[in-house]
């Protein structure tokens, strides 16, 4: 994924891409969640109900709520089929039209000879949407299980309503395997957000683009112009062929993680840049970057794939 949209013109926006609302189990009306986020000083949101027949298969129409601060992406999360662990498929869809066809999914239980996670996920790409694999810890996902999802454009590497209700809220294991197979995957962080705990306001993207409207976000969303955060802002990556720069918010630590162990790390107390060497990742086919907070709040850099051996 390119580094240089952190330099280029426009802003960046500040979005959930996991929502829930009363169009299924969430406690919150969908206006009302749009105003929470709106006053928590997000840009956008995506409301993405579950679309099961139990809610009437919703993709709640949020687009009243848009104003002039303020915008939504259309979206669901989709269920059918079932993983290698007997449970539905999770998998995020924001920016899907409001025809999507369902899947035979009437309930949270699954159904004999349903569409499989990898047919829906196909079909949500096909229709314009971002897809993402959600929650894989939570989920119990198996690595074959991941590898089935070929339409993803990202894994949910932080899900903070799992983080705050059972622990089980990263997905970075999922997404390296996969990363090793080749997969040129990015990675979101989201609320997943039902406020009936504290679930909401804990992790989300900052995304850049010239406008914001649901168009130039879903465009920017698929390019990998953005980074994902819990606190911290990533304001500029400078790649060389011997090492990497990061320019960002007051951090205590600055890693660049690779493939397998290969990594570099640097410490500090209030670091607003940082220069690492890229000697040990010399060999690895990507690179991304976290940054740490004193308060141990991280945001986390797409990965970068490189020309083995050339830096960029």
């Amino acid at each position: 994924m390119p580094t240089s949209f952190f330099t280029t013109d426009g802003k960046f926006h500040r979005g959930n891409l996991h929502t829930h609302s009363t169009s299924s189990d969430g406690v919150l009306s969908p206006e009302e969640v749009c105003r929470r986020y709106q006053a928590e000083g997000y840009d956008f949101i995506a409301l993405t109900d579950h679309f099961v027949g139990l809610f009437d298969y919703p993709i709640t129409n949020t687009t009243t709520f848009h104003n002039d601060r303020f915008t939504t992406i259309l979206g669901a999360e989709l269920h059918t089929g079932t993983m290698e662990n007997k449970h539905l498929w999770h998998i995020v869809a924001v920016g899907l039209p409001r025809d999507f066809t369902p899947p035979n999914a009437p309930h949270f239980r699954p159904v004999k000879c349903s569409e499989t996670g990898a047919s829906i996920a196909q079909r949500a790409r096909d229709a314009g949407a971002f897809v993402a694999i959600a929650h894989p810890h939570w989920s119990g996902m198996s690595e074959a299980d991941a590898r089935t999802i070929t339409a993803a454009h990202a894994v949910e590497i932080y899900n903070h309503g799992c983080v705050v209700d059972n622990d089980r809220g990263e997905g970075f294991v999922t997404l390296e395997h996969l990363f090793t197979e080749g997969r040129k995957l990015i990675l979101i962080a989201t609320d997943d957000a039902h406020f009936n705990t504290p679930d909401f306001f804990g992790g989300w993207v900052m995304v850049k683009a010239t406008q914001n409207t649901p168009e130039a976000l879903l465009a920017a969303l698929k390019a990998g112009k953005f980074y994902s955060s819990t606190g911290p802002e990533i304001n500029d990556i400078r790649l060389s062929k011997n090492s990497i720069e990061v320019d960002c918010s007051s951090a205590a630590t600055i890693i660049v993680q690779g493939q397998g162990t290969s990594m570099a790390t640097l410490h500090g107390k209030t670091m607003t840049t940082g220069q690492l060497s890229l000697e040990r990742l010399s060999n690895s086919p990507w690179i991304r970057v976290t940054v740490i907070d004193r308060a141990g709040k991280r945001a986390w850099s797409n990965p970068i794939w490189l020309v083995r051996g050339q830096g960029i």
